[in-house]
């Protein structure tokens, strides 16, 4: 028996994607040239085979960052910081992901491979885009190592896992009119382009200055003139606020209309707030603002490891969606964050020194532990997981091939359609 149970497996035949996307930019401007785009591929590439490229491309931008600026630190700490042409190239690779991430649907129907290991797989790569493109916009916004930062990586992992939830509850992936796939991923293109132009300095300029609303006194005297990076950061999360209700309005509608409990789903809810208030008070030792990880190097590697755990989480709630099995409401990588939280904190709990982070070095050992465990544990569930969806469907992963009736693998131009393996 491998990852999936036997039964869970089962179900994977009968599922089938459903999505609603209500973006005015997405409809009348992205999605034709992605019809268009699409057609540049040749039916010899898989799906996944693109979705990975698209994830690669983000990985090199990353890559980029650490070479010119390994200790994410801005300007303002003394960092000359990566050459401001390269912000041009994370524009040019994020719009690249959003495209590879949008066909690969078009390019599974084209080829006969849509069903749900596509699903998993750009699911999965979405979830790690996540936290490197928070580092990267953090970066260009000359936050760097700040609680703006961390808070960003909060809101934007707390969107997805609410696209996931609502997916759960309601059957079907809803885009609503600003959602992060399409308005949130080119904002971040704008924010790198406008950087390329104008260097990160820029995004400290006061949003009232930069308005010119500061010359009206009644504003300058009870308006804060934060800097403009602030202020998109408030931004997000008033669109966070959005999406929770706009999701909630849909969780709502369809557990009614199949004579559900409403509120149950928003039990459902409670994984990511405790997952990431753990974070958070790790974070906070010994002080919020004297952090011994986020004032350090320590930072990069730490946001990493969350962002592997939360991959982990929400990859296991879409398997429980697609496989049609009960809500994953415990995860194994949580014990790390639970660990470290209390260790970190028990100054504060019982009037003593932490056990295993009493030193820089230990800290760092551990953070960096952390982060390779938390890597190998996505990377093992991402290898069994596709292990038992290819072989119980009989379909290859990154290549255009099923099993035929006698469970031969061949390329699917050479599979009359009805004809494939049946499990």
């Amino acid at each position: 028996m491998g990852y999936i149970p036997e039964h869970a497996l089962n179900n994977l035949k009968k599922y089938s994607y459903k999505g609603v996307d209500k973006s005015a930019i997405s409809n009348y401007v992205l999605n034709p040239f992605w019809t268009w785009f699409v057609t540049l591929w040749p039916l010899s590439i898989a799906p996944n085979t693109i979705t990975l490229s698209g994830f690669l491309i983000v990985v090199a931008n990353f890559a980029s960052m650490l070479y010119y600026d390994p200790h994410f630190l801005t300007e303002q700490d003394g960092a000359s910081g990566p050459p401001q042409w390269i912000y041009f190239t994370w524009a040019i690779g994020l719009f690249a992901y959003q495209s590879f991430d949008a066909i690969d649907g078009k390019q599974a129907r084209r080829t006969g491979m849509a069903g749900p290991l596509g699903e998993m797989f750009d699911h999965g790569c979405d979830a790690m885009n996540t936290t490197l493109e928070v580092l990267l916009a953090a970066r260009a916004l000359n936050l760097g190592r700040s609680w703006w930062t961390v808070a960003s990586q909060t809101a934007t992992l707390a969107s997805f896992y609410l696209t996931t939830w609502e997916e759960y509850h309601t059957g079907q992936l809803y885009l609503g009119v600003f959602s992060g796939p399409v308005e949130g991923i080119l904002m971040i293109v704008g924010i790198f382009t406008i950087t390329g132009f104008c260097g990160t300095s820029f995004w400290d300029t006061g949003i009232l200055t930069f308005t010119r609303l500061d010359r009206i006194p009644r504003i300058a005297e009870n308006v804060p003139n934060v800097g403009l990076n602030e202020a998109f950061m408030i931004f997000g999360g008033f669109a966070l606020a959005f999406n929770i209700l706009s999701s909630y309005a849909n969780v709502h509608k369809a557990t009614k209309a199949v004579g559900k409990s409403t509120t149950r789903p928003l039990l459902f809810m409670l994984p990511f707030p405790v997952t990431a208030a753990l974070q958070i008070a790790w974070l906070a030792y010994p002080t919020p603002k004297e952090s011994a990880i986020i004032h350090s190097q320590l930072f990069i590697p730490f946001v990493c490891a969350w962002g592997f755990q939360f991959a982990h989480q929400v990859g296991r709630m879409i398997l429980a969606h697609v496989t049609s099995t009960p809500f994953p409401w415990w995860d194994s990588m949580w014990l790390w964050s639970v660990v470290g939280a209390l260790d970190a904190n028990l100054p504060r709990l019982i009037g003593r020194g932490p056990l295993i982070q009493y030193s820089r070095k230990n800290t760092a050992i551990f953070v960096y532990l952390t982060l390779a465990v938390s890597f190998f544990t996505y990377a093992r569930f991402c290898t069994l997981v596709i292990n038992d969806i290819t072989n119980y469907l009989g379909i290859a992963c990154f290549t255009v091939r099923k099993k035929d009736a006698e469970g031969v693998w061949r390329d699917m131009k050479d599979i009359p359609r009805g004809n494939e393996k049946k499990a």
